[in-house]
């Protein structure tokens, strides 16, 4: 069973993680700046030193936090460290998402932390530093209060995900659509604007009203969607899986099936 944590508590931990996935995100324009390889993993998905110096950071500052919770990272994870542990409470980090979009020199890439407390995001962290953006949200996981924020250009704004209008505005992948399946989603609604985007910076437009849906129907790992789930989550919206079930993590091989991330209806 899981220990409920308090609010004042997952709050004080997000605006340290916020600083922390900052510091990796300056580590990761740094590497960009100087130039890097690239190496392709098992799963013939590419990794640069970026994503691994920007994992040692998340992944040090979360073992100063004293948090006691096992820790399920991308690269570690590839590297072969995979956590046994029992119960669905656990810290799932991406310090790295949108990997191909850094490489390629684009702008859509973040750090992403999350907390997962019985299977469900309640802590998120996502980062996107050639924006200069970061996103916060935190669930109360025994109670009703929540916070969604983005910092950007020296101020903090509050979070809420939009109630969906009429005509609608999608956000959608830039490397992973699949084309037929989107195309039969996209029948069912009036659409207004379609806004392509990269990595999980798709959950923090729904989340900050400037998209009203979020289709995926390609795979995704956990660590993709955690921390912008979290956020999502806090600004009032949705994830969850074409049959209305909330997206649920620790499934089998960290591994998410088809999902829709929304606002209110």
């Amino acid at each position: 069973m899981s220990a409920v944590l308090k609010f004042e508590t997952l709050s004080t931990w997000a605006d340290r993680l916020a600083t922390t996935a900052e510091a990796a995100g300056r580590a990761i324009l740094e590497v960009r700046a100087r130039g890097f390889e690239t190496f392709t993993k098992a799963d013939a998905s590419p990794v640069t030193e970026a994503d691994r110096v920007a994992e040692g950071i998340v992944v040090g500052a979360i073992a100063r936090l004293e948090a006691p919770f096992p820790v399920v990272a991308e690269e570690l994870m590839a590297e072969g460290t995979i956590p046994a542990f029992e119960g669905r409470d656990f810290w799932l980090i991406d310090a790295l998402d949108g990997t191909k979009e850094f490489v390629k020199g684009g702008t859509d890439f973040t750090v992403n932390v999350a907390l997962i407390q019985a299977g469900l995001p309640v802590l998120g962290v996502v980062h996107a530093p050639a924006r200069a953006e970061t996103y916060v949200g935190v669930v109360d996981p025994g109670g009703t209060a929540r916070r969604a924020d983005v910092r950007r250009g020296g101020k903090t704004s509050p979070l809420v995900a939009r109630q969906r209008p009429s005509r609608v505005i999608i956000a959608g992948s830039r490397s992973h659509e699949v084309a037929d399946e989107m195309n039969k989603f996209l029948d069912t609604y009036d659409v207004a604007d379609r806004l392509v985007v990269g990595s999980s910076i798709k959950f923090c437009m729904v989340a900050e009203g400037r998209a009203d849906l979020y289709p995926r129907f390609g795979p995704t790992s956990e660590w993709d969607t955690a921390a912008g789930h979290a956020v999502l989550r806090a600004a009032g919206g949705r994830v969850h899986t074409f049959d209305g079930v909330e997206l649920a993590y620790k499934k089998p091989g960290y591994l998410n099936g088809r999902f829709l991330a929304e606002g209110p209806l």
